[in-house]
Protein backbone atom coordinates (compact mmCIF):
# COMPACT_ATOMS: atom_id res chain seq x y z
CA UNK A 1 0.00 0.00 0.00
CA UNK A 2 1.55 3.75 -0.94
CA UNK A 3 2.37 5.63 2.00
CA UNK A 4 -0.20 8.55 2.25
CA UNK A 5 1.67 11.27 1.71
CA UNK A 6 1.68 15.09 3.41
CA UNK A 7 1.54 18.58 2.99
CA UNK A 8 5.25 18.57 3.86
CA UNK A 9 6.36 15.48 1.36
CA UNK A 10 4.63 18.05 -1.36
CA UNK A 11 6.30 20.63 -0.30
CA UNK A 12 9.53 18.74 -0.03
CA UNK A 13 9.66 17.41 -3.71
CA UNK A 14 8.34 20.66 -5.29
CA UNK A 15 11.22 22.86 -3.16
CA UNK A 16 8.37 24.98 -1.80
CA UNK A 17 7.15 25.93 1.92
CA UNK A 18 4.30 24.18 3.35
CA UNK A 19 2.34 27.47 3.80
CA UNK A 20 2.54 27.11 -0.45
CA UNK A 21 1.47 24.02 -1.08
CA UNK A 22 -1.87 24.78 1.72
CA UNK A 23 -2.74 27.92 -0.23
CA UNK A 24 -2.11 26.37 -3.64
CA UNK A 25 -4.41 23.52 -2.79
CA UNK A 26 -6.81 26.26 -1.89
CA UNK A 27 -6.19 27.77 -5.02
CA UNK A 28 -5.24 31.14 -2.66
CA UNK A 29 -4.83 34.56 -5.02
CA UNK A 30 -1.54 34.95 -3.00
CA UNK A 31 0.13 32.01 -4.97
CA UNK A 32 0.94 32.19 -9.01
CA UNK A 33 -0.54 30.25 -11.65
CA UNK A 34 2.09 28.31 -12.58
CA UNK A 35 2.88 26.98 -8.43
CA UNK A 36 -0.95 25.97 -8.41
CA UNK A 37 -1.31 23.77 -10.88
CA UNK A 38 1.95 22.21 -10.34
CA UNK A 39 1.34 21.61 -6.65
CA UNK A 40 -2.62 21.03 -7.60
CA UNK A 41 -1.34 17.71 -10.17
CA UNK A 42 0.86 16.71 -7.59
CA UNK A 43 -1.27 15.97 -4.97
CA UNK A 44 -3.78 14.73 -7.76
CA UNK A 45 -1.34 12.16 -8.76
CA UNK A 46 0.16 10.93 -5.28
CA UNK A 47 -3.74 11.23 -4.46
CA UNK A 48 -3.22 13.35 -1.55
CA UNK A 49 -6.13 13.65 0.88
CA UNK A 50 -6.32 15.98 3.58
CA UNK A 51 -5.80 15.45 7.52
CA UNK A 52 -9.78 16.93 7.89
CA UNK A 53 -9.35 16.74 11.69
CA UNK A 54 -5.88 18.50 11.46
CA UNK A 55 -7.39 21.44 9.07
CA UNK A 56 -10.51 21.76 11.23
CA UNK A 57 -7.53 22.28 13.93
CA UNK A 58 -5.85 24.72 12.08
CA UNK A 59 -8.44 26.84 11.08
CA UNK A 60 -10.54 27.11 13.30
CA UNK A 61 -9.38 29.29 16.70
CA UNK A 62 -11.36 27.62 19.39
CA UNK A 63 -9.03 29.06 22.92
CA UNK A 64 -8.97 25.32 23.71
CA UNK A 65 -5.91 23.38 24.81
CA UNK A 66 -6.49 19.61 24.76
CA UNK A 67 -4.30 17.95 27.53
CA UNK A 68 -3.31 14.34 27.81
CA UNK A 69 -1.58 12.76 30.49
CA UNK A 70 -0.80 9.38 31.98
CA UNK A 71 -2.90 9.02 35.63
CA UNK A 72 -4.82 11.87 37.42
CA UNK A 73 -4.29 10.24 40.77
CA UNK A 74 0.07 10.84 40.24
CA UNK A 75 0.44 14.19 42.38
CA UNK A 76 3.38 14.80 39.81
CA UNK A 77 1.00 15.08 37.17
CA UNK A 78 -2.17 16.46 39.18
CA UNK A 79 0.33 19.63 39.71
CA UNK A 80 1.47 19.68 36.14
CA UNK A 81 -2.58 19.86 35.34
CA UNK A 82 -2.94 22.39 37.70
CA UNK A 83 -0.12 24.54 36.31
CA UNK A 84 -1.31 24.14 32.52
CA UNK A 85 -4.81 25.45 33.80
CA UNK A 86 -3.32 27.94 36.14
CA UNK A 87 -1.09 29.70 33.09
CA UNK A 88 -4.27 29.02 30.15
CA UNK A 89 -7.07 30.77 32.21
CA UNK A 90 -5.23 33.47 32.68
CA UNK A 91 -4.47 33.92 28.94
CA UNK A 92 -8.07 33.20 27.90
CA UNK A 93 -7.74 29.73 27.23
CA UNK A 94 -9.96 26.63 28.38
CA UNK A 95 -8.36 23.38 29.19
CA UNK A 96 -10.19 19.53 28.52
CA UNK A 97 -8.11 16.84 30.11
CA UNK A 98 -8.19 13.36 29.32
CA UNK A 99 -6.33 10.59 30.98
CA UNK A 100 -4.38 7.55 28.93
CA UNK A 101 -3.97 5.36 31.93
CA UNK A 102 -0.66 4.67 30.34
CA UNK A 103 -2.69 2.71 27.57
CA UNK A 104 -1.71 3.24 23.76
CA UNK A 105 -4.96 2.61 22.66
CA UNK A 106 -6.74 5.13 24.97
CA UNK A 107 -3.68 8.24 23.96
CA UNK A 108 -4.66 7.66 20.39
CA UNK A 109 -8.46 7.70 21.08
CA UNK A 110 -7.87 10.43 23.40
CA UNK A 111 -6.34 12.32 20.96
CA UNK A 112 -8.85 11.68 17.87
CA UNK A 113 -11.28 12.50 19.92
CA UNK A 114 -10.06 16.01 20.79
CA UNK A 115 -8.64 16.59 17.64
CA UNK A 116 -12.44 17.59 15.90
CA UNK A 117 -11.90 20.94 15.45
CA UNK A 118 -12.98 21.64 19.82
CA UNK A 119 -9.25 22.37 20.66
CA UNK A 120 -6.35 24.38 18.99
CA UNK A 121 -3.11 22.18 20.58
CA UNK A 122 -2.31 19.41 22.58
CA UNK A 123 0.05 19.07 25.55
CA UNK A 124 0.81 15.31 26.07
CA UNK A 125 2.80 13.60 28.88
CA UNK A 126 3.41 9.99 26.76
CA UNK A 127 1.85 6.54 27.84
CA UNK A 128 4.09 3.97 29.60
CA UNK A 129 2.52 1.71 26.19
CA UNK A 130 3.14 4.29 23.86
CA UNK A 131 6.43 4.41 24.67
CA UNK A 132 7.22 0.51 25.03
CA UNK A 133 5.65 -0.33 21.44
CA UNK A 134 7.60 2.82 19.73
CA UNK A 135 4.68 3.80 17.91
CA UNK A 136 4.21 7.53 17.62
CA UNK A 137 2.18 8.35 14.43
CA UNK A 138 -0.74 9.48 15.92
CA UNK A 139 1.74 12.22 16.90
CA UNK A 140 3.63 12.68 13.67
CA UNK A 141 0.18 12.78 11.49
CA UNK A 142 -0.66 15.79 13.82
CA UNK A 143 2.52 17.67 14.01
CA UNK A 144 3.37 17.01 10.44
CA UNK A 145 -0.35 19.44 9.27
CA UNK A 146 1.06 22.11 12.17
CA UNK A 147 -0.84 21.37 14.62
CA UNK A 148 1.25 22.57 18.24
CA UNK A 149 2.36 19.63 20.58
CA UNK A 150 4.25 20.21 23.60
CA UNK A 151 5.29 17.51 25.08
CA UNK A 152 5.92 16.75 29.20
CA UNK A 153 8.18 14.48 31.53
CA UNK A 154 7.96 11.91 29.23
CA UNK A 155 8.88 12.73 25.79
CA UNK A 156 10.56 11.20 22.49
CA UNK A 157 13.30 12.29 20.04
CA UNK A 158 11.01 10.64 17.51
CA UNK A 159 8.65 13.15 17.55
CA UNK A 160 9.83 16.79 16.40
CA UNK A 161 7.37 19.63 18.67
CA UNK A 162 8.05 21.36 21.89
CA UNK A 163 9.14 19.69 24.89
CA UNK A 164 9.56 20.62 29.03
CA UNK A 165 11.77 18.35 31.21
CA UNK A 166 13.51 18.35 34.53
CA UNK A 167 17.29 16.93 34.36
CA UNK A 168 16.28 13.92 35.16
CA UNK A 169 19.98 12.39 34.98
CA UNK A 170 21.82 15.34 36.52
CA UNK A 171 19.36 15.43 39.87
CA UNK A 172 19.25 11.39 40.07
CA UNK A 173 23.97 11.62 40.02
CA UNK A 174 23.35 14.36 42.65
CA UNK A 175 21.14 12.24 44.99
CA UNK A 176 23.42 9.31 44.46
CA UNK A 177 26.17 11.02 45.08
CA UNK A 178 24.91 13.19 47.82
CA UNK A 179 24.59 9.30 49.73
CA UNK A 180 27.59 8.61 48.84
CA UNK A 181 29.38 11.50 50.39
CA UNK A 182 27.06 9.93 53.88
CA UNK A 183 29.01 6.96 53.83
CA UNK A 184 26.44 4.77 52.16
CA UNK A 185 28.39 2.16 49.43
CA UNK A 186 25.62 -0.20 48.65
CA UNK A 187 22.94 1.84 46.85
CA UNK A 188 20.03 0.25 45.27
CA UNK A 189 17.89 1.96 42.53
CA UNK A 190 13.62 0.98 42.62
CA UNK A 191 12.47 1.72 39.26
CA UNK A 192 9.38 1.39 36.47
CA UNK A 193 9.24 -1.32 33.99
CA UNK A 194 9.07 0.61 30.33
CA UNK A 195 8.85 3.47 31.59
CA UNK A 196 11.54 4.65 29.49
CA UNK A 197 12.78 8.55 28.49
CA UNK A 198 12.17 9.22 32.34
CA UNK A 199 13.47 6.01 33.99
CA UNK A 200 16.15 5.54 31.66
CA UNK A 201 17.77 9.18 32.47
CA UNK A 202 17.79 8.77 36.25
CA UNK A 203 18.77 5.07 35.94
CA UNK A 204 22.61 6.68 34.07
CA UNK A 205 22.56 9.47 36.42
CA UNK A 206 22.89 6.52 38.76
CA UNK A 207 24.91 4.62 37.18
CA UNK A 208 27.50 7.63 36.45
CA UNK A 209 27.53 8.73 40.17
CA UNK A 210 28.59 4.95 40.84
CA UNK A 211 31.28 4.95 38.57
CA UNK A 212 32.79 8.24 39.49
CA UNK A 213 32.98 7.46 43.37
CA UNK A 214 34.73 4.30 42.39
CA UNK A 215 31.84 1.95 42.96
CA UNK A 216 30.39 -1.23 40.75
CA UNK A 217 27.23 -0.82 38.79
CA UNK A 218 25.56 -4.06 40.74
CA UNK A 219 22.52 -5.05 38.43
CA UNK A 220 21.27 -7.22 41.60
CA UNK A 221 20.57 -3.80 42.99
CA UNK A 222 18.33 -2.69 40.41
CA UNK A 223 14.48 -3.31 41.15
CA UNK A 224 11.62 -2.76 38.36
CA UNK A 225 8.75 -2.81 39.42
CA UNK A 226 5.06 -1.71 37.71
CA UNK A 227 3.42 1.63 39.15
CA UNK A 228 0.11 0.03 39.36
CA UNK A 229 0.17 -2.89 40.14
CA UNK A 230 3.41 -2.67 42.81
CA UNK A 231 4.34 -6.54 43.95
CA UNK A 232 4.89 -6.08 47.76
CA UNK A 233 6.77 -9.69 47.78
CA UNK A 234 8.94 -8.83 44.98
CA UNK A 235 10.50 -6.01 47.83
CA UNK A 236 10.73 -8.15 50.43
CA UNK A 237 12.38 -10.83 48.90
CA UNK A 238 14.62 -8.43 47.19
CA UNK A 239 15.41 -6.71 50.24
CA UNK A 240 16.13 -10.05 52.09
CA UNK A 241 18.81 -10.70 49.26
CA UNK A 242 20.93 -7.54 49.00
CA UNK A 243 22.61 -5.51 51.26
CA UNK A 244 21.51 -2.37 50.69
CA UNK A 245 22.19 0.70 52.74
CA UNK A 246 20.20 3.42 50.87
CA UNK A 247 17.90 3.20 47.83
CA UNK A 248 17.05 5.96 45.15
CA UNK A 249 13.55 5.09 44.08
CA UNK A 250 12.10 6.61 40.56
CA UNK A 251 8.81 8.01 42.52
CA UNK A 252 7.29 8.03 45.93
CA UNK A 253 4.84 5.34 45.66
CA UNK A 254 7.78 2.74 44.95
CA UNK A 255 9.58 4.45 48.10
CA UNK A 256 6.99 4.78 50.22
CA UNK A 257 6.01 0.95 50.01
CA UNK A 258 9.44 -0.09 50.32
CA UNK A 259 10.12 1.64 53.81
CA UNK A 260 7.35 -0.36 54.97
CA UNK A 261 8.57 -3.41 53.90
CA UNK A 262 12.13 -3.25 55.23
CA UNK A 263 10.45 -1.50 58.92
CA UNK A 264 8.60 -4.31 58.71
CA UNK A 265 11.53 -6.65 58.35
CA UNK A 266 13.06 -4.55 61.60
CA UNK A 267 15.36 -2.44 59.59
CA UNK A 268 15.55 1.38 61.03
CA UNK A 269 15.39 4.50 57.98
CA UNK A 270 17.63 6.34 58.04
CA UNK A 271 20.35 3.97 60.45
CA UNK A 272 19.76 0.74 58.47
CA UNK A 273 18.73 2.22 54.76
CA UNK A 274 18.31 5.81 53.63
CA UNK A 275 15.77 6.26 51.28
CA UNK A 276 15.08 9.13 48.14
CA UNK A 277 11.54 9.16 45.90
CA UNK A 278 10.86 11.73 43.25
CA UNK A 279 7.85 13.63 43.02
CA UNK A 280 7.60 15.38 46.93
CA UNK A 281 3.87 14.70 47.42
CA UNK A 282 1.85 14.59 49.73
CA UNK A 283 2.55 11.17 50.83
CA UNK A 284 6.13 12.34 51.11
CA UNK A 285 5.10 14.86 53.92
CA UNK A 286 3.15 12.55 55.88
CA UNK A 287 4.83 9.05 55.72
CA UNK A 288 6.74 7.84 59.02
CA UNK A 289 9.23 8.93 58.62
CA UNK A 290 9.15 11.35 56.18
CA UNK A 291 10.69 10.83 52.83
CA UNK A 292 13.55 12.94 51.09
CA UNK A 293 12.31 13.37 47.90
CA UNK A 294 13.02 15.24 44.17
CA UNK A 295 10.96 18.05 43.39
CA UNK A 296 9.70 18.48 39.67
CA UNK A 297 8.20 21.25 40.06
CA UNK A 298 5.04 20.14 38.38
CA UNK A 299 3.34 23.37 38.29
CA UNK A 300 5.69 25.16 36.78
CA UNK A 301 6.25 22.78 34.01
CA UNK A 302 2.90 22.81 33.65
CA UNK A 303 2.64 26.87 33.15
CA UNK A 304 5.83 26.66 30.78
CA UNK A 305 4.19 23.67 28.37
CA UNK A 306 0.96 26.24 28.28
CA UNK A 307 2.93 29.48 27.79
CA UNK A 308 4.88 27.47 24.89
CA UNK A 309 1.64 25.69 23.18
CA UNK A 310 0.06 29.11 23.36
CA UNK A 311 2.94 30.67 21.61
CA UNK A 312 2.89 28.61 18.96
CA UNK A 313 -0.76 28.21 18.42
CA UNK A 314 -0.79 32.55 18.34
CA UNK A 315 1.86 32.68 15.95
CA UNK A 316 0.84 34.85 12.89
CA UNK A 317 3.60 34.38 10.47
CA UNK A 318 2.84 31.07 8.96
CA UNK A 319 6.52 30.68 6.98
CA UNK A 320 8.39 32.25 10.19
CA UNK A 321 6.16 29.27 12.45
CA UNK A 322 7.62 26.31 9.84
CA UNK A 323 11.21 27.68 10.23
CA UNK A 324 11.58 27.74 13.30
CA UNK A 325 13.28 25.34 15.60
CA UNK A 326 11.52 23.24 18.44
CA UNK A 327 12.51 24.14 22.05
CA UNK A 328 13.31 22.00 25.08
CA UNK A 329 13.22 23.76 28.64
CA UNK A 330 15.12 21.83 30.98
CA UNK A 331 13.61 22.93 34.30
CA UNK A 332 16.04 21.88 37.52
CA UNK A 333 14.83 19.70 40.08
CA UNK A 334 15.44 20.21 43.70
CA UNK A 335 16.34 18.09 46.46
CA UNK A 336 14.29 18.30 49.94
CA UNK A 337 15.76 16.04 52.52
CA UNK A 338 13.13 14.38 55.50
CA UNK A 339 13.64 11.91 57.98
CA UNK A 340 14.31 9.26 55.33
CA UNK A 341 17.65 10.21 54.89
CA UNK A 342 18.68 12.45 58.18
CA UNK A 343 18.27 12.14 61.76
Amino acid sequence: MRRKITLKDIARELEVSISTVSKALKNSEEIGRDTKEKVQAFAKLYNYKPNNIAVSLKNKHTKNIGVIIPDIVHHFFTTVFRGIEKYANSRGYNVIVCVSDDSFDKEVINMEMLANGSIDGFILSLAAETLDKGDFNHLKQITEQGIPLVCFDRTTPEVNCDKVIINDTKIAYDVVKKLIGNGRSHIALVTNKGYGDVSDKRAEGYRQALNDAGLDYNENLVLELTYNDIDEDAIKKFFENQKVDAVLCVNEMFAIHSMGIVQKMGCSIPDDISFVGFSDGILSKYSRPTLTTVAQHGDQMGQLSAQMLIERVEAENEEEEENETYRTEIIEATLIERESTIN
